[in-house]
C-alpha cells in the first residue's frame, strides 16, 4: 500500500493520540493530562500553525482522540466511513497545497488559523479516509497482547501484523508459549 509522507505523518499522528487514551484495566493514565502535555504532543509531531495552547485546546483534543478511537473500533466500512464523514465535517476543511519545512507539495485539509483540534480532526480525519478509500480498514486495528490494547496501522504488506510492537508485546508473548511448550514437553 503506496502512502504519501503527509498521510504517513498524520496516521502516526492518529494512533499516537488514540494511545494517550487511557486504557481499560491498565494502570496508564491519561497521556494528555494537561496543557503542557498537549504542547509536548503538538511539538513531537511538528504540528505547526496552532497558536497558543489552552484547556478549550485540550478539550477539543480529548474529544477528538474519542472519535478517531471509534473510527478504529467501526465494525465496518460504511460505519467507519459515516464516523469519518462527521468528524471532517465538523472540522470545517479547507484543502490547500502546501510545501514547509523541507517536504514536497502535499495537501493540509485544515484552515489557516485553525484550532489544534480542527487541524487534527481534518488532517488525521483525511488520513483515516483514504485508508477507508482504498478498503483498508482492517488495517486500522488494536494490539492483540492481552494486557496492551494500543491502536496501531498495519502497513505490512500481508496485512498480518498482531501487535503494537513486536520487540515488546509480539517477543513477550511469543517467549511465553515458548516457555509454556518447553514446560509441556517437560512433564
Amino acid at each position: 500500500m503506496l502512502i504519501p509522507h503527509d498521510t504517513r505523518f498524520a496516521l502516526d499522528m492518529v494512533v499516537d493520540l488514540v494511545n494517550t487514551a487511557p486504557q481499560d484495566g491498565q494502570d496508564q493514565g491519561d497521556g494528555l493530562p494537561d496543557v503542557a502535555a498537549l504542547d509536548t504532543f503538538v511539538g513531537a509531531h511538528s504540528i505547526s500553525d496552532v497558536g497558543e495552547l489552552g484547556v478549550r485546546d485540550l478539550e477539543a483534543v480529548r474529544q477528538v482522540r474519542e472519535r478517531f478511537a471509534e473510527i478504529f473500533a467501526a465494525s465496518d466500512r460504511r460505519r467507519a466511513a459515516e464516523l469519518v464523514n462527521e468528524l471532517v465535517a465538523a472540522a470545517g476543511t479547507t484543502p490547500q497545497l502546501t510545501d514547509h519545512d523541507g517536504y514536497d507539495w502535499h495537501v493540509h485539509y485544515f484552515a489557516p488559523g485553525a484550532s489544534v483540534g480542527d487541524h487534527l480532526a481534518a488532517d488525521g480525519g483525511m488520513a483515516l479516509a483514504f485508508i477507508v478509500v482504498a478498503g483498508e480498514q482492517e488495517r486500522l486495528r488494536r494490539c492483540e497482547a492481552p494486557d496492551c490494547g494500543r491502536a496501531f496501522v498495519d502497513l505490512s504488506r500481508n496485512r498480518s501484523r498482531r501487535y503494537c510492537d513486536s520487540r515488546t508485546c509480539g517477543n513477550r508473548l511469543h517467549v511465553a508459549a515458548y516457555r509454556a511448550r518447553r514446560k509441556e514437553a517437560a512433564s
